[in-house]
C-alpha cells in the first residue's frame, strides 16, 4: 500500500462486521489523511472503551482537529486509508450523515448554532431526521439553564450557554460517541468551569468522549487516558494521570 501516493481509496457496501478488538469500543487504526496535498494525519492509532473519556492533545498545529474531523469522516482531510470502527461498525466506509447515523455526534469550535432560531427550535431540528436520542425534557432536567433560555433566540446567549446548547443539540441525536472540539475555546475562566460541569455530567452518565482541547490540564482533569500528538503522529498514549505527573512530556508537547 503506497500512502504518500494517496491512492486508496474505500469501496463497497457499508456493513456491520465483529470488531476484531473485543475490549475496545471505538477503535482508530493506523489512518491517514491528507488536505488536498497536505499529508496532515499520519498513521494515527488508539482504541476507546466504553464509557471512557479521552483527551487528543498537542500544540497549535499537531493534527488534533484534523484527526476529529477525519474520525467523523468529515468531507476534509480526505481519509486515504487506515481502519475506524466504532462497536463493531466500519466507519471508515462511511460518509459524515452516515457516521452520523451509526452515532457519531460532533460538536464542532464553532458550535453551528442556528441564528433565527429560538432554543427549543434548533433542539427540535436535531431531531428531525435519523433516530432520536434524549427527549426535549430529559435534556432540559439535565440542563436547566437551557429550559430557562428555550425560548430565547439561540445566538443570544452567552458563549458557555450556547455551548451547553451545542452538547445538548448532540444528545438530541441516537448518540454513541461524542466527539468535543476545543469546547473551552474563546471562553471567559467562570463560564470554563461551566463547561466543565457539563463534560463532567457526560462522563457521570457513560457516554463515550473524546475531547480536543488546548487547555490541557482542564481535559486531562476530565479524562481517563490521553492521547498526544506531534505534527500528525501519536507520541504518546496512555492515562491521564500519567501526563499530569510527567513533567518532561508535557514540557516537550504541551508547553505545560
Amino acid at each position: 500500500m503506497n500512502v504518500m501516493a494517496g491512492q486508496m481509496e474505500f469501496r463497497g457496501e457499508i456493513d456491520t462486521v465483529v470488531n476484531p478488538s473485543e475490549k475496545a469500543f471505538f477503535s482508530v487504526r493506523d489512518i491517514h489523511a491528507w488536505y488536498g496535498e497536505s499529508y496532515i494525519v499520519q498513521g494515527v492509532s488508539f482504541e476507546v472503551k466504553k464509557g471512557e473519556v479521552l483527551s487528543l492533545l498537542g500544540r497549535n498545529g499537531a493534527g488534533k482537529t484534523s484527526t476529529l474531523r477525519t474520525l467523523a469522516r468529515a468531507s476534509n482531510p480526505v481519509l486515504k486509508s487506515g481502519e475506524i470502527w466504532l462497536d463493531g461498525q466500519p466507519v471508515h466506509k462511511m460518509k459524515a450523515f452516515q457516521a452520523a447515523q451509526a452515532g457519531i455526534q460532533l460538536v464542532p469550535e464553532d458550535r453551528r448554532i442556528i441564528g433565527g432560531l429560538t432554543v427549543e427550535e434548533n433542539l427540535v431540528l436535531a431531531q428531525v431526521s435519523g433516530q432520536k436520542g434524549w427527549t426535549i425534557e430529559k435534556i432540559y432536567d439535565h440542563f436547566p439553564r437551557l429550559a430557562e433560555r428555550r425560548n430565547q433566540e439561540a445566538v443570544t446567549m452567552s458563549g458557555g450557554e450556547q455551548q451547553m446548547l451545542a452538547v445538548a443539540r448532540a444528545l438530541a441525536r441516537d448518540l454513541k460517541i461524542l466527539f468535543l472540539d476545543e469546547p473551552y475555546e474563546g471562553l471567559a475562566p467562570v463560564i470554563v468551569q461551566e463547561i466543565e460541569k457539563i463534560v463532567h455530567q457526560i462522563r457521570d452518565l457513560g457516554i463515550t468522549t473524546i475531547i480536543v482541547e488546548q487547555n490541557a490540564v482542564a481535559a486531562l482533569r476530565l479524562s481517563d487516558r490521553a492521547v498526544i500528538m506531534d505534527t500528525g503522529e501519536v507520541v504518546f498514549s496512555g492515562t491521564a494521570k500519567e501526563v499530569l505527573e510527567n513533567e518532561q512530556l508535557r514540557h516537550d508537547y504541551l508547553a505545560i
